[in-house]
């Protein structure tokens, strides 16, 4: 089972390079391995080929990478190398590219005095259908909410409490709309975000809805 993952690295115009990895969501395993010296999280580290590609990408007008040198290796990466898009705003990444409902958790890498700094968002859908017999089918991109994890000593402190509280809100949403106690699936999506929010008062929130 994957821990689908993507992962938006700052461009030098400010606009922002979109990858994928198919485990980085697992622990929250990539805040603590995205570096300079392993920008793609190497399972070692002294790749020159992938920082590279880091540094070309930074100003590529297109997703081709370049390709190693004779007798330059690859090591194996977290992070796939070659970009899904290139060229993105954050806002365009979370409404058209995060599947709320598949990716588990989102990155967004900045390269701040000398060092990257990655800030770690988990994954909300906020989809019904899943809670409620009747609510419509949602779309999986674009419909859900990002949330930062608070961190202590470099472990998640409220990773899993967050996650089970949100779970345990949307399943009485889910209840509340089969019940009729909302007026409709829109209102009950708006008490969904609105109680996210204030449960989230501590993090940076990001909600999108279709």
């Amino acid at each position: 089972m994957g821990h689908r993952t993507l992962v938006a690295y700052e461009r030098s115009d400010g606009q922002y390079n979109l990858h994928y990895s198919h485990r980085g969501a697992k622990n929250l395993q990539l805040k603590q391995l995205l570096t300079l010296e392993t920008p793609f999280g190497e399972y070692t580290s002294g790749n020159e080929w992938t920082k590279h590609v880091y540094e070309y990408l930074r100003t590529a007008s297109d997703r081709g990478i370049p390709t190693s040198e004779c007798g330059e290796s690859q090591i194996p990466t977290r992070v796939e190398v070659e970009p899904c898009a290139v060229g993105l705003s954050l806002r365009e990444i979370r409404q058209e590219y995060v599947d709320y409902l598949a990716h588990e958790a989102f990155y967004v890498v900045r390269c701040d005095d000398w060092q990257l700094r990655v800030r770690a968002y988990r994954v909300f859908w906020f989809g019904l259908e899943d809670v409620a017999t009747t609510a419509r089918r949602a779309p999986t991109v674009g419909h859900g909410a990002l949330r930062t994890v608070t961190w202590r000593d470099g472990d998640p402190t409220n990773d899993e409490y967050v996650r089970g509280e949100f779970d345990a809100l949307k399943a009485i949403v889910g209840d509340f709309l089969d019940r009729r106690v909302f007026a409709s699936e829109g209102e009950a999506l708006a008490y969904l975000e609105r109680m996210f929010r204030e449960w989230s008062a501590d993090a940076d929130v990001h909600v999108v809805l279709q």
